[in-house]
This record gives structure tokens, sequence and C-alpha cells, in this order.
């Protein structure tokens, strides 16, 4: 039985004058799903949108969307010598002027980051080499996903006289360490920074002066209809609760296996699906096996996205127990195909999950609340928990469907190309 709703198209333009390009850390990526989807969406809205990544994936490439998109990509660190060496004799000859300037602001800003002068180099290194095929594909605009490395190199491209750019802020990467990303710089250079929620747009306005807030514009990561066209209700039998993301420190799944095996010696009849891969899946799976619940928790490794729809319509409820994040966008997922949500109450997350209505939220870093949580979740009736993920499917409607929300994106962008 399908539950969800009949979505309407976006807008769509056929504006062959405007050359948009996508550019990002890594591309594609098993954790960078939701870029491809915006970036599809942009790419039916606009035209043509060019991929750019500074590298490849870390991450084995496990989704068939994912591959398709491997051959598309121009990947910076995979160019050879022969092709860096053009790009810095086409700058050099073509472009002292701006070659000087972008040389100018990396030492600028080399002695103000964390990061240092060497680093801010190889990042004016890297943007000659994209600012040479950029040049070549008559690229009007970039936009940035990340804050950190990508939008350094897409800000010195812009100084030597590049494309403008633009770029979206996540966190927690970021905002953590605004002064070692120069988030304050990037944002007074760009034409416009993207923040996914109202908390992330507060975080950012610390660091610019007024005269830049008008720069900062709320646009929301976005799900779509191969979510919401695969909603169907609770199984009545499911004692599933599935945790989505990368196995690593800040997404607290160390104390998610402390607190479901506390529950589960509690009496609470339940299992967990671990969804990913990392670097903390070690450490993992040693206290899976100390806490004695290897026969209730499963780690899938990384999977591709239908699998984890499969894996998000066989539990109970998504479990997400993170010590920092932005939105992640596991949740809007979960609730696109009307599973409830056991969350934190951190960062941007209250602003989607709503306690008692859609979900849980409970305080980050506690195993007796996960706990508690876990047994509520499990007392709650199935007809419940459907009510809660039909109204977690309505606010994602409302405020993450793809067409809409991207439709924001492109204005913007649009809005920088006419100017």
């Amino acid at each position: 039985m399908r539950v969800g709703f009949v979505p309407r198209p976006g807008p769509r333009y056929n504006d062959t004058k405007m050359r948009v390009a996508y550019l990002t850390t890594a591309y594609p990526s098993v954790s960078h799903t939701f870029i491809r989807r915006e970036l599809t969406e942009v790419e039916r809205q606009t035209g043509e949108v060019a991929r750019f990544a500074i590298r490849e994936s870390p991450y084995e490439i496990v989704d068939p969307d994912d591959e398709r998109e491997v051959s598309q990509t121009f990947r910076v660190l995979k160019q050879p010598i022969a092709r860096w060496a053009r790009a810095a004799i086409n700058e050099g000859l073509k472009n002292p002027v701006g070659l000087a300037k972008a040389l100018r602001k990396a030492v600028k800003l080399g002695f103000r980051s964390e990061r240092g002068l060497p680093t801010h180099l190889v990042y004016v290194a890297e943007a000659m080499v994209l600012n040479d095929e950029m040049k070549r594909r008559r690229i009007d605009h970039v936009h940035v996903h990340f804050g950190t490395n990508p939008a350094s190199v897409a800000q010195l491209m812009h100084e030597m006289g590049g494309p403008s750019y633009s770029f979206t802020v996540h966190g927690p990467d970021e905002l953590d360490a605004p002064r070692g990303f120069a988030l304050g710089p990037k944002i007074a250079d760009s034409a416009f920074v993207v923040a996914i929620t109202d908390f992330c747009a507060g975080q950012l306005r610390r660091w610019v002066g007024h005269e830049h807030w008008d720069k900062i514009k709320v646009v929301h990561c976005t799900v779509g209809d191969e979510f919401f066209d695969q909603a169907r209700p609770i199984d009545p039998a499911s004692k599933a609760l599935v945790c989505v993301g990368r196995l690593s420190a800040q997404k607290g799944q160390l104390l998610l296996v402390e607190g479901f095996a506390d529950a589960i010696d509690r009496g609470v009849d339940a299992e967990l699906v671990l969804v990913g891969d990392g670097e903390m899946r070690p450490q993992i799976e040693e206290l899976i096996a100390r806490r004695g619940v290897a026969d209730r928790v499963r780690i899938t490794g990384w999977v591709s996205g239908q699998q984890v729809r499969e894996e998000l319509l066989a539990a109970r409820a998504l479990a997400l127990p993170s010590f920092a994040e932005g939105l992640p966008m596991v949740i809007m997922e979960a609730f696109a195909m009307c599973r409830p949500v056991l969350t934190t109450y951190i960062a941007g997350i209250p602003e989607l999950v709503v306690d008692g209505d859609n979900g849980w939220l409970i305080p980050s870093g506690s195993a007796a609340r996960i706990a508690e949580g876990i047994e509520r979740v499990m007392a709650t009736p199935v007809e419940r928990l459907d009510e809660m993920g039909r109204r977690g499917q309505e606010a994602v409607r409302r405020q993450h469907y793809t067409p809409t929300e991207t439709s924001k994106l492109v204005e913007h962008i649009r809005r920088v190309v006419s100017e």
C-alpha cells in the first residue's frame, strides 16, 4: 500500500545561455547522494551541469546511479602532469594579473588559517587547473558543496578572474572550525552562500559583517520521489531500529550500541541495523561482542540507495544519536517513507523533528536516554508510529521536496548570472 502524495513537478527552464558547474571534494560518493539528487534537478531546470571534484571518493562506489556519474566528473587530482603544466602556462602567460591576485589572496588566507600557507598554495594550483577547464567549457557560475577546501579553490579561481561562485554550508565541519576554513572571507567573496537550516544561517552570520548577511540564503537539502513513492505502513511484526550513516565518532553509533544493549538487558525485544561503514567499525564490532548483542545487531557495510530504502521500510523507526550534525539527510529520507525518528536535539534537527509529534528528541551523549528512547519506540503501538511517520512525511513534503527547494537555488544562480 502506498502512503504519500502525487507530487507536482517543479519548474523547468530551457536556458541554454546559463552554464553551471558543481564542485565538491569527492564526487560521486556514497555519502554524497544528496548532491547528485540536487545536481540532477538543477540540470533538469537549467540544462546540462558540469561535474567537478577535487578527488575521487575514498569509498567504494556501490550505487548504480553513482557509477553513471563517474565518467561525467572532472577530478582535479586525477589529471595528468601535462594537464597541470598546460594550466600553469595558460594562467601565467595569458592571465598574469589574475594569477598574482590569487597568489596574494592565498598568502593572506594561508597566514590567517590553521591550514597554513603550503596548503593554500596547493589550492592555487588546483584553481589553475579548474579555471583552465572552466574557461574551455565557458562556465558562468560554479556552485560548491561544503565550505571546506573546494570552496577555497573556487574562491581563488574567482580571484583569478574565473566564474562567480556560491557554496552550501552543511556543518558540522565548517561550523566547528570557521577560522580554519576562513568562512568569513569566503562568504564575503562569494555571490551568495546557502545554509541548509536556519540554525546554520545564524552560525554563518557570526563570521561576517552585517553588510554580507543578505548573501546568506536558506535552501534545504531535499528528498525526491524515489522515497515518497515507496512509502508504506510499518510491519506490525517489525522489531528493527535502523541507523544510517558513516560509522564515525560524530554519528554516535558506539553510544547507540551501549544504549541498545542496556535496553535489551531490561527486557526490551528489539533489533538494531547499522547501515553504513567507516573508520569506527572495528570498535563498534568489539563493543557489540562485549555487550553480548551480536545476535541482535547487524552491520550492512556500504549499500546502494535502494538497499537503504529497503532497510528503512523494514524498520520500526530510525535511530540517530548524533553528537554533531547539520541536518541529517537520512532523517528526511526516513520521514519521506513514513518512519518516525529517535534522534538528538542538536543543530538544525529540531527544525524538522518535533518531539512527540513525528519523533522523539533526546539529549546528545547519554546512553541512558538512548535506552529510554528505545523503550518508548518499542512500546508505541504501530498505529501511532504510522501516524507519526505520516506527520514526518508531511513536514518533509513542505520543506524538503527536491523540485521546489532546488528551484530556490536555481533562482539565486539565475540572478547572479543575469547580473
